[in-house]
């Protein structure tokens, strides 16, 4: 997409009820999706130029890279290139967000938008059937899927209504600056961990 980076005014008026604040990353056909990535939601700058991640100083793309997903870091901060995107659907890997309404922080969403939001990603699972499902961050997961106590790593699915049982479920941390719990390396062996069960489960 590309542009140039966006102003702080420009910023404030993503700030709404749009629903629809940033664009899916998504094959055209299903049985085409190995991963699929699960943001919590867009932030302002995310929204603001319409790619996953977006914000500088987000440790997204730099984990990505480090774990072998990507042959560059991606920047994404004034949109995403259509190279960048044709990338990741190459290798199999789509993206999408539990809530698609924008918000400065993620701790601005209501526990309905969440819980719908697991409704969709559930949807999405059985649509187009990716091997493993990916929710980066692990406070809304909890909330979410309705799983209080859950940690990282693969989930259990066998009580979660709709789940399609061949799809793994699966959580990292939320890779914003704010959690100052982990680092790009930290991340980055999450992130090999999932695209391990992404192998396993091709085999």
């Amino acid at each position: 997409m590309g542009g140039l980076r966006p102003t702080r005014d420009e910023l404030a008026r993503f700030a709404t009820e749009d629903p629809h604040a940033m664009d899916d990353v998504l094959p055209a056909e299903a049985g085409h999706l190995r991963l699929l990535i699960v943001g919590v939601n867009p932030g302002l700058w995310t929204a603001a130029v319409n790619a996953p991640f977006a914000r500088p100083g987000n440790r997204f793309w730099p984990a990505l890279h480090r774990a072998g997903f990507t042959d560059h870091v991606v920047d994404a901060a004034a949109g995403f290139s259509a190279a960048d995107e044709a990338q990741l659907l190459c290798r199999g890997i789509g993206m999408t967000n539990l809530v698609g309404r924008a918000t400065a922080r993620a701790d601005e969403l209501t526990r309905e938008e969440l819980c719908a939001g697991a409704d969709r990603v559930a949807a999405l699972a059985v649509a187009l059937r990716p091997r493993v499902v990916c929710v980066a961050g692990i406070t809304a997961f909890r909330t979410a899927f309705a799983r209080p106590k859950a940690g990282y790593g693969e989930q259990e699915t066998s009580d979660l209504s709709g789940w399609p049982r061949e799809v793994v479920l699966w959580v990292v941390p939320q890779p914003s600056g704010l959690n100052a719990h982990e680092t790009i390396d930290s991340l980055a062996a999450h992130w090999r961990r999932v695209w391990d069960a992404v192998e396993v489960g091709g085999q």
